[in-house]
This record gives C-alpha cells, sequence and structure tokens, in this order.
C-alpha cells in the first residue's frame, strides 16, 4: 500500500494526515504554514515539523506522494519556492503543492458543484459550478479584502477599544478583555503595539470578541454578525454561476466556522436563510482533501 500524506497549511496552524492506502494511520498539528511572500523558507519550516510528527507517530520516515494545500500559494512564484524547499525535506518520492482552496473543495465535494466558504486568518469563497468551473470571491489580503476573517474581527475589536476609551463609542467589555487577556495591559502600551503588531497578531484577538459576544456583550455581538453578513455576501456573489440549478450545496471550512466557534452559528442561519442555498452542518477536514488528491494519479488544478 502507498503511504498518502495531506497537509493543510493554513495562516493559523498546519494539519497533516498521513494515511496508509485509505486508512489514515496518523495526525499531527503544527504552526503557521501560510505562506507569505518572500517567506516560503519559514512556511516550509513549519509544514516539515509538522510532517515529520505525524510520520514519527505511525513509524515512518517518509511516504509516497505528498500533498499540500497552502494558503498563499496562487502565484507561481510563491507555489514553486514553496515545492522546491519541501523536495529539498526528502519527506515523499513526489510533492505537489497547491492552493488551501483546492484542497478544501476536494474534501467537501470531490468532483461534484458546490460552494466552500473559508473564515480563518483571512476569508475567502470558492465554487466549483456545474459545469467544471472555479469561481472565487475575496482573498485579496488585510487591506483589500479579508471581510469576516479573524483579522477584520480583530481590528474591529481594537477599533471598539479605542472608541469606547474616547467616549465615541460604546461601553464594551472588550476594553478589560483585550487588557487583561491580549498583548499587553495598558491602553497606551496596546496602541503602540497596534503600529506595528503582524497580521496574525491581531487576528489572535478574534477569540476575545466571541468571548465577549458569548457573554452578550452588544458591541461584540454587533462586530459578529456584521462578520457573519459580510461571509454571507462573499457566498451569495457566486450564486449567479449556477444558473437555474439548486439548492447550492455550502461547506464551511477554517478556524471560525468550525464547529462550537461563536461565528458559525450565525453564519449558518444566514446561509439557511437565503435562497437556493443549503448549508451543511457537518464539520470540513481540508486535509483529507489534499489526501484524496494526493491518491490520484495527477493533481488537480490550483485556483488562482
Amino acid at each position: 500500500m502507498s503511504i498518502y500524506i495531506g497537509v493543510d497549511a493554513g495562516g493559523t496552524k498546519t494539519a497533516v494526515a498521513v494515511a496508509n492506502g485509505d486508512r489514515i494511520i496518523s495526525r499531527a498539528t503544527g504552526g503557521p504554514g501560510a505562506v507569505r511572500p518572500g517567506r516560503a523558507l519559514q512556511a516550509a519550516s513549519r509544514i516539515t515539523a509538522a510532517v515529520r510528527r505525524a510520520l514519527t507517530d505511525a513509524g515512518l520516515l517518509h511516504g509516497d506522494v505528498l500533498v499540500v494545500g497552502a494558503a498563499g500559494v496562487g502565484r507561481d512564484p510563491e507555489r514553486t519556492e514553496l515545492r522546491e524547499f519541501l523536495r529539498g525535506e526528502r519527506l515523499a518520492e513526489r510533492v505537489i503543492v497547491t492552493g488551501d482552496l483546492d484542497i478544501a473543495l476536494e474534501a467537501a465535494f470531490g468532483a461534484k458543484p458546490g460552494i466552500v466558504l473559508v473564515s480563518g486568518t483571512g476569508s475567502v469563497a470558492v465554487a466549483r459550478a456545474p459545469n467544471g468551473a472555479l469561481h472565487r470571491r475575496g482573498g485579496y489580503g488585510w487591506q483589500m479584502g479579508d471581510e469576516g476573517s479573524s483579522y477584520a474581527i480583530g481590528r474591529a475589536a481594537l477599533l471598539a477599544v479605542g472608541q469606547a476609551r474616547d467616549g465615541r463609542g460604546a461601553e464594551t467589555l472588550l476594553s478589560e478583555l483585550v487588557l487583561s487577556k491580549g498583548p499587553v495591559r495598558e491602553f497606551d502600551e496596546l496602541v503602540r503595539w497596534s503600529t506595528t503588531a503582524e497580521l496574525g497578531e491581531v487576528a489572535a484577538l478574534a477569540i476575545l470578541v466571541f468571548e465577549a459576544a458569548d457573554r452578550n456583550d452588544a458591541v461584540a455581538s454587533a462586530i459578529v454578525s456584521e462578520a457573519a453578513s459580510s461571509l454571507l455576501g462573499l457566498v451569495t456573489s457566486l450564486v449567479g454561476h449556477y444558473g437555474k440549478t439548486g439548492p447550492i450545496p455550502v461547506a464551511l471550512a477554517g478556524g471560525n466556522l468550525a464547529a462550537g466557534r461563536t461565528l458559525r452559528a450565525p453564519v449558518l442561519a444566514l446561509l439557511k436563510k437565503a435562497p437556493r442555498l443549503s448549508a451543511r452542518d457537518e464539520a470540513l477536514e481540508p486535509a483529507e482533501g489534499a489526501l484524496a488528491l494526493a491518491r490520484q494519479p495527477t493533481s488537480s488544478p490550483s485556483i488562482s
């Protein structure tokens, strides 16, 4: 039996699944494996560490086919650079690097039509139309998009804390949570921190917004509602590619839409009310989509 390795490399974590034929024999997680321009080596190091952990747990040194679905490899330079770094690690005889959206679609629908909505550090929606064509909405990064993402939610939290401090906005539990559980403990320090904070650091504040919303904080609840509406907009903008067919299945992926996360319920509720859409409740495992691609004789085209 062949040994297949599937990897979902996102902006928050890297998930690995190793299979002997059709049977998954080990899993592992690691640090963020998303690729940023000029930083493919950093992503490759984190992916390699997670893959080796999974192989060790399975009693193996390497596999036959490795498929990595990574965020940030929509362009050839990043995809090629990551693939060459991973080949040098000798993790498998054959190494394929594709987009994180490719493995999410494969995990959700195989070759069938459907829409995958992703909300993690960033956000994006991707569709496979009935004619097989691939379409996407969003995913343009923190400056041009990523509505409804952890970054957008975290930045909204910082904005709310600043406005509450000035009396320009409503009082909010976020003022307490961000300074007690966030990166610093004083407001002036938070201002300084925010000017140099990296994408993932701001995105990490989203969990505090979810906590405040769960405690019925009105400001945090409004941020969550706005995020859910933005994510719905990504999906509904793709409906036109399905002609008059329906219902259109929609699967959820990304850490913010995982089971038990505060954002999942309002997004599902909006999707279920939307005309022609049929939201799936079951959890999506993109790493298993990577395994499915690894078992195929050739890789699927990446979504640019």
